[in-house]
């Protein structure tokens, strides 16, 4: 049985977009812990693009970027947004420096869209990538299921549109 495709294998093989939905609150920080509670303490992220914590993510996205692969993140955040999406809106950007595009849409705001139960990223209109999370925002198990059905995917890059069509630009979201 061939392996399924990880996701730096599924953003390589991107050749014209990879769009990121984004809709919990919050998320279990795993890897993030260190630099998020020190974001508490002292309200200072690591927002250095070649930092060891961020240079994968870079180069990653740069390098799909280079190719000439449209990156979009899209947020979809509950107002007044929660400790962690300010964190997260903190490190920002470091995503548009990698070459992200990155909106921000108020919950309130999607309440009439059609949107699906996860998080997920789509890959050139092709393929699918559910993003699975306990209620804690830590990843489930398994985390991450790849669909190729094109009904699916083309309703989850048409949830995705309506949220970007309606998102504020992340230099003009202003949290409160």
């Amino acid at each position: 049985m061939p392996s399924k495709p990880s996701f730096d294998e599924l953003l390589q093989a991107a050749g014209q977009s990879a769009v990121h939905l984004e809709m919990r609150d919050v998320y279990g920080v795993g890897d993030e812990a260190d630099d998020f509670e020190r974001w508490r303490r002292t309200g200072q992220r690591d927002a250095d693009p070649a930092s060891a914590y961020w240079a994968p993510w870079v180069d990653l996205v740069s390098g799909a970027a280079a190719r000439g692969v449209t990156v979009r993140r899209a947020r979809v955040v509950s107002e007044p947004v929660t400790e962690y999406i300010r964190y997260e809106h903190a490190g920002t950007s470091v995503n548009i420096h990698a070459g992200e595009q990155v909106r921000w849409l108020p919950r309130r705001r999607a309440s009439d869209l059609l949107l699906p139960g996860n998080d997920l990223w789509i890959f050139d209109g092709r393929s699918v990538l559910f993003n699975h999370f306990t209620g804690g925002g830590n990843w489930s198990e398994p985390g991450l299921e790849l669909r190729t059905e094109p009904d699916l995917v083309r309703r989850c890059a048409d949830a995705f549109e309506a949220v970007w069509d309606r998102a504020t630009p992340h230099d003009q979201y202003d949290l409160y």
